[in-house]
């Protein structure tokens, strides 16, 4: 059974991820990280859904029937399970949550023990266990050895601070006016805590979680929402977090959503001014516009590109000695201040770059102009594989040297194939795109 997707174990509460099925995975887990214990603690949070009761019962059950003394935390922040999983010295960290998705759906995300998140090796291995009936319950244990599990509502407190350290000792947020939307997720409490006792006036939005209004029309996935309280309040800056707080959206003082790739480039180049870039580098997914790409090559840095997902970006921020990465989505990974994407770690960040320029966010944050972009989906009979497709490679030379990026992939769950081109110049885009859709009408 395939349980693993770009993010951890992801689908629908009482369904995909019905209870019997939490509590295997949290056996197969149990039994994976116990190879490698040294504490014999597992730390599990959660978002604000109905769901993570449940599913929280589940793994609690399935960690103690593995022999895991487990610590709960309740709801947290994604990037707070991760630093807490090493703070607090646990073999492995849990969080509970399907991220951006809508309350019906939920997710088990895993850490390692210094609060990464695991590779495709790892989860594979969880798979095979969780697959061996014979394995799962034979590792089961008794008597003394069954693990034991408490709550702890305290270590707020340890994440507040820790994130609280990433923002310059030498600025305040005093002055600041911000528009804070929390998506009605894990951030509620902890969000406008840092922001607030940072100095920062704080109009907080969507704060009052209550099972099933999770990202309800709120937070990053609707940033358009708080452009309008920007303006009505005349704020410096809005910002849009998710159900689990690792993905931030920013909206400018005119209530326009400022855009991820854009965010990434602003960022960076503040990084470089600041001597605090390592590697020289940048790592985005292919998913990002051209125009970051050049904007960066101009200032002297180089973007590398990943597939897309946080987890493969920072992958690659390690292979190449990298501090700063992201998605266009919102994910934005400062390795030097969190173990994955954090918004707050990176809402701090931003607000440090603000302040520092002494320039409007609509000023510093737009610092080049993306690309124009066409997408485009076909329907075909076969998913040929691409590699064989006669004539492809050298359609796609042709394109590429005409300073066009391209990127072909069929969809994982649909007959499709999805075709991207960008470049500087519409007309040879546009060109370029109706060459191509000929091409694959013929060919698939």
């Amino acid at each position: 059974m395939k349980l693993f997707g770009t993010d951890g174990v992801r689908g629908k509460a009482g369904e995909f991820l019905d209870a019997i099925t939490v509590l295997k995975l949290a056996k197969a887990a149990g039994i994976y990280f116990k190879k490698n214990s040294t504490t014999k603690k597992i730390l599990v949070g959660k978002d604000t859904r109905r769901s993570g009761y449940m599913i929280e019962n589940a793994l609690v059950s399935g960690l103690t029937a593995i022999g895991y003394d487990v610590i709960q935390i309740g709801p947290m922040p994604t990037p707070a399970v991760a630093y807490l999983t090493e703070s607090m010295r646990c073999d492995a960290g849990i969080m509970i949550s399907a991220s951006h998705n809508p309350f019906e759906d939920n997710g088990i995300k895993f850490f390692d023990n210094h609060g990464n998140k695991l590779s495709t090796d790892a989860e594979a291995e969880i798979e095979r266990i969780y697959s061996d009936n014979e394995l799962r319950r034979d590792s089961q244990v008794t008597g003394k050895e069954i693990g034991s599990a408490k709550r702890i509502d305290d270590v707020i407190g340890r994440y507040i601070v820790s994130i609280k350290s990433s923002f310059p000792n030498d600025l305040t947020l005093q002055g600041l006016r911000i528009v804070l939307d929390c998506a009605n997720g894990a951030a509620y409490k902890v969000a406008p805590t840092i922001l607030e006792e940072l100095g920062a006036e704080v109009i907080t939005l969507h704060n009052k979680p209550n099972g099933y209004n999770i990202n309800d029309n709120c937070g990053a996935t609707h940033p358009n929402n708080i452009g309008k309280i920007v303006q009505e309040y005349r704020a410096d800056i809005g910002l849009a977090l998710d159900g689990d707080a690792d993905r931030l959206v920013v909206v400018d003082e005119n209530g326009d959503v400022v855009d991820g790739d854009k965010l990434i480039g602003a960022l960076c180049k503040h990084l470089a001014n600041e001597n605090l870039l390592k590697g020289n580098g940048c790592v985005a997914t292919v998913m990002s516009n051209k125009g970051l790409e050049d904007y960066l090559a101009d200032c002297g840095i180089t973007l590398y590109r990943s597939n897309v997902g946080d987890k493969y970006v920072l992958e690659l921020m390690k292979e190449k000695g990298i501090n700063f990465g992201g998605e266009q989505s919102g994910h934005i990974i400062f390795a030097d201040a969190a173990k994955t994407g954090d918004g707050l770690a990176s809402a701090l960040q931003v607000l440090a770059l603000i302040i520092k320029s002494g320039k409007k966010a609509s000023q510093i944050l737009n610092p080049f102009d993306l690309y124009p972009q066409i997408l485009h989906n076909m329907n075909v009979s076969e998913k040929k594989p691409l590699e064989q497709i006669d004539g492809l490679e050298e359609l796609l030379i042709a394109i590429r040297k005409k300073g066009i990026r391209d990127l072909i992939r069929y969809s994982g769950t649909e007959n499709k194939i999805r075709l991207l081109l960008e470049g500087k110049d519409q007309k040879e885009v546009s060109k370029s795109m109706d060459e191509l859709i000929s091409f694959f009408k013929k060919a698939l």
